[in-house]
């Protein structure tokens, strides 16, 4: 499971090096080969390849005619590239998502149970600041027992 966050950087080349503990859980439960996308262009969303092909079986299974499942594929597929970790444990945001997320500097990587967030950290805040969590979210994760 990946959980918690890490600081990290993006480099002059566009490759974000992924935090040890990240890079070691998905090495040894999944490989080196991901997928990076997003679905809003906000963000980047890295998937461990095997995690990313679990959700296309799932989405095989909607008619290929139905608008969400045509909008979600638009979207990863724009924002999207096959990416592996290199040696040193970095992998490339393309340049589109790269821009369009703000990919430069200093970021902030999520575990999200069982892919990665990454977030340019000034946009991460000020989501935070405007998204911030209610009454009503708290009521709606208790009817799930959390």
């Amino acid at each position: 499971m990946l959980r918690g966050n890490y600081a990290a950087k993006i480099d002059d080349k566009g490759r974000l090096k992924i935090p040890n503990a990240f890079r070691a859980l998905v090495e040894s439960k999944h490989g080196n080969e991901l997928f990076v996308t997003s679905l809003t262009g906000e963000y980047v969303r890295i998937y461990p390849m095997p995690v990313w092909q679990a959700l296309e079986e799932k989405l095989a299974r909607v008619p290929s005619t139905h608008p969400a499942r045509l909008k979600f594929l638009d979207r990863v597929n724009y924002y999207g590239q096959a990416a592996e970790v290199d040696a040193q444990g970095r992998v490339v945001i393309h340049s589109r998502l790269r821009d369009s997320a703000g990919m430069a500097g200093d970021v902030d990587v999520f575990g999200q149970y069982d892919c990665l967030d990454v977030w340019n950290h000034e946009r991460f805040i000020a989501k935070l600041q405007r998204e911030p969590y209610s009454d009503a979210d708290a009521k709606a994760l208790s009817e799930f027992g959390i």
